[in-house]
């Protein structure tokens, strides 16, 4: 028997997705700071949940063997992105040594007004994301930096996440260089620049929204005192003194923006980031390797593979001075382990099957078949952990429901993005939260609500759906 003659009951594929969600939120209420089961947490609630799909699909006659092999495809699916974050790890290590990162804020408290902050971060990553076609870019280069001259500012982190991520998914959404503005028409069998134009419709309303609340939040911050502007002046005085600060160090981002943006492939970017900001850190910033360790080279290496600790008497610059490294990243690594298991096994069982096929069933109307869409796109974000398959899944499954009812394929490119692209970087076990998390070092419940463009875009393809806003349709 195939995996694809597995039959389960849509109660029964619930019950792993209840068990999950009911664990999550039993830790969120009851237990502070996410620590029920200690720093790993979330890895023991999804694979105890993976436990759960598994047990089901054993009762099920599901051979043990077939489910093994899923996990192990899915796992093996994962290996260049896990690659990636290792290097994204080293990136941001060799950037701090180098003195690109401290570079970036110590010109942007310079340079950006306090109540400018939030709009300008949210225009920053949008610029960013549309030159690289990739959040993930976006976070690991200009985020890192958006969030620390945040911090200086004495801005919530989650608000300065919030309007990075907003941007960086701008950028993967309308960018022809994105993986997932390709793939969506491509599964949809749908023109890229009309899918690109069409997006248009939906995704600027929610952009200009986002850029006015963001406004709004700025000038609504507590306004700088005298003290906080004599402390943001020391930051970039400790700043100065402590590393070699020119606007030489930003060759390294720009080269690395520019290669992304000729689609070289991201290891290749990486890498060359990685040894070029190497390169930077031995010429410019000798004092700062030498209060490493007193081997240069070892300095880098562990900026590369650890992390670093580089002393400084201002509290406030802490976060900014130490962290990094591929060490850094293994926690996002082991969630994304442990989510690919999960998503594994729950398609292993038919269960992410069953659950796409009843949404599809309920679908009468047009604007239940939007609605479908989108909550079967979420849904795969949320069982799968994957933003790939949140395309692609919802992609396969409603592609001829959209042709029976004389709806044009770039509406369904569109929800697919307006819907399974964005809404990956809310939930923490996914691939993409998880991802941002290790990066900005913000976690998804501090950002969730101010990523305003992300889960503000779903809404607003639903609303042109109930209301037949720009809905194409068929001629024949």
């Amino acid at each position: 028997m195939s995996q694809k003659d597995y039959k389960i009951s849509i109660y029964k594929s619930l019950i792993p997705i209840i068990f999950l969600t009911s664990l999550l939120f039993f830790n969120i209420i009851f237990f502070e700071n996410n620590d029920w089961f200690g720093e790993y947490t979330f890895h023991y609630i999804i694979l105890l949940s993976a436990l759960t799909a598994l047990l089901i699909g054993i009762t099920e006659n599901i051979k043990f063997s077939k489910i093994i092999y899923s996990i192990l495809k899915n796992i093996k699916s994962i290996l260049t992105p896990i690659i990636i974050l290792f290097l994204v790890g080293a990136l941001a290590g060799t950037w701090k040594v180098s003195g690109i990162i401290p570079a970036m804020v110590y010109y942007g408290l310079d340079m950006v007004s306090h109540k400018a902050f939030l709009p300008i971060t949210l225009l920053v990553s949008t610029l960013v994301s549309l030159a690289t076609g990739s959040s993930y870019t976006t976070s690991a280069t200009v985020g890192i930096a958006l969030v620390a001259v945040g911090i200086a500012f004495n801005i919530p982190a989650g608000m300065t996440a919030g309007a990075v991520i907003s941007g960086a998914y701008f950028g993967d959404k309308m960018s022809p260089l994105s993986d997932t503005t390709n793939l969506a028409p491509a599964i949809t069998e749908t023109n890229l620049y009309t899918h690109i134009r069409y997006m248009t419709y939906t995704t600027f309303p929610t952009f200009i929204i986002s850029l006015i609340c963001f406004v709004v939040i700025g000038l609504n911050l507590k306004t700088t005192n005298l003290n906080e502007l004599n402390d943001i002046s020391t930051l970039s005085t400790t700043i100065i003194n402590d590393f070699y600060i020119s606007p030489l160090l930003f060759v390294v981002p720009l080269l690395v923006i520019f290669l992304a943006f000729l689609k070289f492939r991201p290891i290749i970017v990486l890498l060359i980031g990685i040894i070029s900001a190497s390169i930077l850190a031995m010429i410019f910033q000798n004092d700062i390797l030498q209060s490493i360790n007193q081997s240069n080279l070892h300095s880098i290496f562990q900026a590369i593979f650890i992390d670093t600790e580089i002393h400084t008497e201002n509290p406030r610059i802490e976060r900014l001075y130490s962290g990094g490294g591929m060490k850094g990243m293994l926690w996002t690594i082991y969630l994304t382990i442990a989510a690919m298991v999960f998503g594994g096994c729950m398609d292993a069982i038919g269960a992410l099957n069953t659950l796409t096929k009843s949404l599809l069933n309920r679908a009468k109307s047009n604007f239940e078949l939007f609605l479908s869409t989108a909550a079967s796109c979420m849904g795969v974000n949320i069982i799968a952990s994957d933003q790939y398959l949140a395309i692609v899944i919802p992609g396969k499954m409603f592609k001829k429901a959209f042709k029976k009812k004389k709806l044009s394929s770039e509406n369904l490119s569109r929800t697919l993005e307006d819907t399974g692209t964005v809404t990956s970087a809310l939930i923490p076990w996914n691939t993409c939260g998880a991802y941002h998390y290790g990066v900005l070092g913000v976690s998804v419940f501090d950002y969730f609500i101010y990523a305003i463009f992300n889960w503000l875009s779903p809404i607003t393809t639903l609303l042109y759906a109930a209301m037949e806003i720009k809905i194409k349709k068929i001629k024949f």
